[in-house]
């Protein structure tokens, strides 16, 4: 299992809200943030997710690809924001 749902799940998030955290990545990561914040995680243990992302970025195309998203979506949305 993908190290980010992993840490997800460890904190009673359920199935439904990892998936629509991730399919909002997809789409629009600025409304992921916001969605991430909603999860009840304490800041602290949310920080430490952030950095294991920050470290290894990969995690998030494993998480999408184990979740049956498309991560070209992912890639277009972080270019749109480069802009």
């Amino acid at each position: 299992m993908n190290p980010i749902i992993a840490i997800l799940k460890e904190h009673n998030v359920s199935d439904v809200q990892i998936k629509e955290v991730f399919q909002a990545l997809t789409e629009n990561p600025l409304m992921a943030m916001a969605t991430v914040q909603q999860l009840g995680i304490a800041p602290e243990k949310l920080q430490a997710l952030m950095m294991m992302v920050m470290q290894n970025p990969g995690l998030i195309k494993e998480a999408v690809d184990e979740l049956g998203l498309d991560f070209a979506k992912v890639e277009a949305a972080k270019e749109s924001l480069n802009k």
